[in-house]
């Protein structure tokens, strides 16, 4: 459901202590032509944090900007199109960011701590669950953990892509009750409000497909940001499958974020204007949750249609052999991540791939092939050797349609 009207302040936990996610964009912390850090807003930023600490709730802090900083830290006016040129300016800038941080907190005496990610770091289950032992407790020491992309160190095959997806995969790892997007604007609306006078706020929305279908989004972000208003939706979605609630608010008024968590405020009126996208009340477990969001896709395998209807539904009780199989596309190895797809046909004849499932598979793609080949059940006969008896095991599988 899609909510464009003022509606009362719902759907938010009741407990004193929430854990709370704030991602802030480069957009919110650097100008976009002189580079200049907005201290302003860093600020504001830094004193809402300590206030909600002082009111017993646990906060990380999700930050862009290693680029911005660095292009002025450098005197440099754009961002250079090489890709070691960028990983040296993120070099240079993440220590003054922080730097920032750190001073700006300081006047708190509220200790910070840097986390620095690349997708690689949460593709081993031990040193993702390292992340998230470490990240638990930073927060009952009452420490603030500052988390950014390791953009000095970051390829296209192991980057999150943008701080939105880092920030919903944080808000996973953490068990957030909320993830903060904070933008330039207010909220989501159905099409650019300073382009489209008749665009409307969402301000509430359960369904992020249907909304997809509703509104147009096709800012791309700022010159020195990654993300834009797609990326938003993206971490949305990630975010309330875990059970996050996801709020789009403004990043220059960060002290809204207070009247939006306390369960007291009921007048619609005294509510700062946001979208919130409704945490999933049936929120994928840990294990699956880094299947889906923490792996990184190595292949595809095409699955028959017979099994579809079990996956969407999620009844998937048996494992996965080779017979369900009927083509493997991409290079890859034993117990590496593969999206689970099967082609769907429309009334038009098209085909349409859909992606029903990721999981882990016990043989590589070129294991898996002859198996199909050899048209065999039994694996030893196939392979003259069994790893194990099926090709992704039921408790390795998540499902993502």
């Amino acid at each position: 459901m899609v909510v464009y009207r003022n509606i009362q302040n719902t759907h938010r936990p009741t407990t004193a202590s929430l854990t709370l996610v704030l991602k802030v964009g480069t957009s919110s912390i650097c100008d976009e032509v002189s580079h200049y850090p907005l201290l302003g807003n860093l600020s504001r930023i830094v004193e809402t944090i300590i206030q909600l600490k002082r009111l017993g709730h646990r906060v990380v802090l999700v930050t862009s900007a290693a680029v911005g900083t660095g292009l002025r830290r450098l005197n440099m006016s754009e961002k250079p199109k090489k890709l070691a040129s960028i990983q040296a300016i993120a070099a240079v800038g993440q220590g003054r960011l922080m730097s920032m941080y750190d001073d700006l907190f300081g006047q708190f005496n509220q200790p910070v701590a840097q986390i620095l990610l690349t997708r690689n770091d949460l593709a081993d289950r031990s040193q993702y669950l390292n992340a998230v032992n470490c990240l638990e407790e930073l927060l009952d020491m009452g420490v603030v953990p500052i988390i950014n992309e390791n953009d000095s160190i970051s390829v296209k095959e192991i980057k999150f892509g943008d701080n939105d997806t880092l920030s919903a995969i944080a808000a996973g790892m953490v068990k957030a009750d909320y993830l903060f997007l904070m933008t330039d604007v207010d909220c989501l609306y159905t099409d650019n409000p300073r382009s489209n006078p008749d665009a409307r706020p969402v301000l509430v929305c359960d369904d992020i497909e249907q909304l997809k279908h509703q509104i147009k989004v096709s800012a791309p972000g700022s010159s020195l940001g990654t993300g834009g208003m797609i990326t938003k939706l993206v971490a949305a979605d990630l975010a309330t499958a875990a059970g996050v609630t996801t709020v789009i608010a403004r990043g220059a008024t960060p002290e809204n974020i207070m009247p939006i968590i306390d369960p007291l405020v009921t007048d619609p009126k005294k509510i700062p204007l946001h979208t919130r996208f409704v945490a999933k009340p049936q929120p994928l477990m840990d294990r699956k949750w880094w299947i889906l969001h923490g792996l990184h896709t190595a292949g595809t395998v095409y699955v028959e249609s017979t099994i579809t209807k079990d996956i969407h539904d999620g009844q998937v009780d048996n494992d996965l052999f080779a017979h369900s199989i009927s083509k493997v596309e991409g290079n890859f190895v034993e117990h590496q991540a593969v999206n689970l797809v099967v082609e769907h046909k429309d009334s038009n004849g098209l085909i349409d791939n859909i992606t029903i499932a990721k999981g882990i598979v016990n043989y590589s793609s070129a294991e898996i092939m002859r198996i199909m080949l050899a048209k065999q059940s039994n694996i030893i006969d196939s392979l003259g050797y069994k790893d194990a008896n099926c090709i992704i095991n039921r408790d390795n599988m998540a499902i993502s349609l």
